[in-house]
């Protein structure tokens, strides 16, 4: 069975690994607890690994949109619909088979945690070993689910045939008389245990459905194109210019192909491409006021029919009458979201007094004049914002568009690590987690504070319970955690993830990073 990368995925399976061998030995409180555990996060990993898929499954609808991936994507999407369907009807079947064995160990309903027996030592076995017989027909669901995904596309096959995250193999057992596989995992098995036995096939089940999706996804990139037609494309950096101004020329194919090999001319003058793929520039100065053209001629093979194609484009724009009106973002191009605190300086030959700056966009924008013609502003939420600028002695007005960007993801730290080995001592003189803006950022002083996360236990220290899970409010270790703590040896393994960070704004956010730490 191949072993998933994200280390608390692997740490899911080795604990069923060990709980399951440990029924053998007895069904104390501490096992059946520590299986509801191992159920939860395999569930809750199974949630998590269908969120994945939800967007990649968006971005398949986004590349369906653009021309350059629409083909591709028409052909891949298709395949991992497949995959999605196939996943989705096996893992409803073993959905249906939780809820039933529920109803088997004394449950009224599905939902019934009052007379649902967990320790149930027979319910599994009437209902997949012996009366009711579905063990056979669970293992024929999940080698058919098997076998269909290999058989989407000859390349999936080739791909995962032999590293697909699911064993269907028979579990080794010391009891010769578990001869079936339903046996081997389910006679004598109390209920919480089969339950989780059940949960981690609908995660093995997710998992495929995300190796095969995000592999035709990725397919619709990797996969060279070859273009029948050809539109060839020419454009001015901006349409309205004052005397002197630079501007550029683009031109290229709009599916462009290597092959195709254009020569670019603007007004005699050759372009060139500063990036291989990329549309090729011509830098030009604006000389006077009025309506002007720049004539573009793009001359190409035709890699389908070899012939040459030649295409004139004609850019059109004009130079307006200076105002002496100049707007900059000071720090950077964009604003940042998140209260973040942007510069934009507005000078005008009228005098600061008569300029009047207005700024609008998504959410709440504050803008905040600190003299001299700079302006601080705060943006609560990505997007665009219009800066409209207008110079009250002449009347005339600058608009202008400036992109909202998030502010990256703070980085989180435990004794100022990431991750990796650590220290007994260092961990248990440690006081808590912290959430930094990294340092080359522009706004790397700004503030960020944790509001909560989750840890967990698991390896040396931790081994008659499985594992143990506590959850925090704040950025500090509580007296649960400290508890723990004072467990923790070398060999133990401590997980910190579902980090959630508030900065002075107001503005909340969680983080996807979570911090892995083994201690020596």
């Amino acid at each position: 069975m191949a072993l998933p990368k994200e280390p608390r995925q692997k740490m899911i399976n080795i604990m069923y690994l060990v709980l399951t061998a440990m029924l053998a030995l007895n069904v104390s409180a501490e096992i059946l607890n520590a299986f509801k555990t191992v159920k939860r996060s395999l569930e809750l990993s199974s949630d998590a690994i269908e969120q994945k898929n939800v967007q990649i499954f968006k971005s398949f609808n986004e590349k369906l949109k653009d021309p350059t991936k629409e083909a591709k994507a028409k052909e891949w999407l298709p395949y991992a619909e497949k995959a999605k369907a196939l996943s989705d009807a096996t893992y409803k079947y073993i959905e249906d088979l939780k809820s039933e064995l529920i109803m088997e160990s004394g449950a009224k309903t599905a939902t019934d945690t009052v007379n649902y027996k967990p320790d149930d030592l027979d319910a599994a076995t009437r209902l997949f070993v012996e009366q009711k017989k579905k063990g056979p027909q669970l293992l024929q669901k999940l080698d058919y689910f098997k076998k269909q995904l290999m058989e989407i596309h000859p390349d999936i096959k080739a791909e995962f045939e032999k590293t697909l995250p699911i064993d269907l193999s028979m579990p080794k057992t010391q009891n010769k008389e578990l001869r079936t596989w339903e046996a081997a995992y389910f006679h004598m098995t109390p209920s919480i245990a089969a339950l989780t036995i059940l949960s981690k096939f609908q995660n093995d089940i997710r998992n495929c459905e995300a190796q095969v999706v995000e592999y035709c996804h990725k397919k619709v990139g990797e996969v060279e194109i070859t273009y029948d037609k050809f539109e060839v494309i020419a454009s001015s950096s901006s349409s309205y210019m004052m005397p002197d101004e630079e501007g550029i020329i683009y031109a290229g194919l709009a599916s462009f192909s290597s092959k195709a090999a254009p020569t670019i001319t603007v007004d005699g003058q050759t372009a060139t491409s500063p990036t291989p793929g990329e549309p090729a520039q011509v830098k030009f100065r604006a000389e006077g006021v009025g309506p002007h053209t720049k004539k573009v001629v793009v001359v190409y093979k035709d890699p389908n029919t070899g012939k040459e194609e030649r295409v004139e484009k004609e850019i059109k724009y004009e130079v307006g009458q200076p105002a002496g009106i100049t707007v900059s973002t000071d720090k950077t191009r964009v604003f940042y979201a998140d209260g973040a605190e942007n510069e934009l300086s507005v000078t005008g030959p009228a005098g600061a007094e008569l300029i009047d700056v207005d700024v609008a966009g998504p959410g709440n924008i504050e803008k905040s004049a600190k003299g001299n013609g700079l302006y601080i502003i705060k943006c609560s939420q990505p997007g665009k914002a219009t800066v409209t600028v207008t110079d009250k002695k002449s009347g005339k007005k600058i608009p202008l568009i400036i992109p909202i960007k998030p502010v990256p993801d703070p980085i989180p730290k435990l004794a100022e690590k990431r991750g990796g080995d650590l220290e007994v001592t260092k961990f248990k003189t440690s006081q808590g987690v912290a959430a930094r803006m990294p340092q080359d950022f522009i706004f790397g002083n700004m503030a960020w504070t944790v509001t909560s996360f989750r840890m967990y236990f698991t390896g040396t220290g931790f081994e008659e319970s499985g594992g143990q899970e506590v959850n925090v409010k704040g950025n500090l270790f509580n007296s649960d955690v400290q508890k723990l703590m004072a467990k923790c040896q070398p060999g133990t393994t401590v997980i910190i993830d579902l980090i959630n960070i508030q900065n002075n704004t107001g503005s909340r956010r969680p983080l996807e990073e979570s911090l892995t730490f083994v201690l020596q």
